[in-house]
């Protein structure tokens, strides 16, 4: 029972009480949201402010996305579950010519106002149709076993 005692005195001393935040992407995007200036600021400016974009838009070449995200430890109680703390994504638009045309941040609670358009999608035969009659009974007996084939 000593040993015991030892080895969960062990463990509660190893236990840290600063919580562990992991971080994604350019650190502090707000502020530098604010050093861009539309039809002042280029390309290299952006590049050197900021550095690389997270991705780049696949239809617009001109458009960057730089994503921000921390994510910080619940509690010893909740076993390490992560708590999204903070999520920027910064859209960047940039002209021809590399200078900037517009910028848009999204923040957290963007991320919850997306609405999704549910629509089902319906056969357009019917199955009591004289062609899915034929169809189907063509399909069983290519379907059907060798030996009823052979008789």
């Amino acid at each position: 029972m000593k040993y015991f005692y030892i080895i969960l005195l062990f463990f509660l001393l190893s236990c840290s009480g600063n919580k562990v935040t992991n971080f994604h992407g350019p650190k502090q995007l707000e502020s530098k949201f604010t050093k861009l200036k539309i039809n002042i600021t280029n390309k290299n400016d952006i590049l050197e402010l900021i550095g690389p974009p997270s991705t780049v838009s696949s239809f617009d070449k001109n458009k960057w996305y730089y994503i921000e995200r921390m994510k910080t430890n619940q509690s010893i109680i909740k076993l390490g579950s992560q708590k999204l703390k903070k999520n920027n994504i910064l859209i960047v638009k940039l002209n021809n010519y590399g200078i900037l045309e517009s910028k848009k941040i999204l923040d957290l609670n963007d991320m919850n106002n997306l609405k999704y358009f549910e629509k089902n999608t319906e056969k357009d035969f019917k199955e009591n149709n004289i062609l899915y009659g034929v169809l189907t009974s063509l399909r069983e007996k290519i379907n059907s076993p060798a030996r009823n084939r052979a008789k």
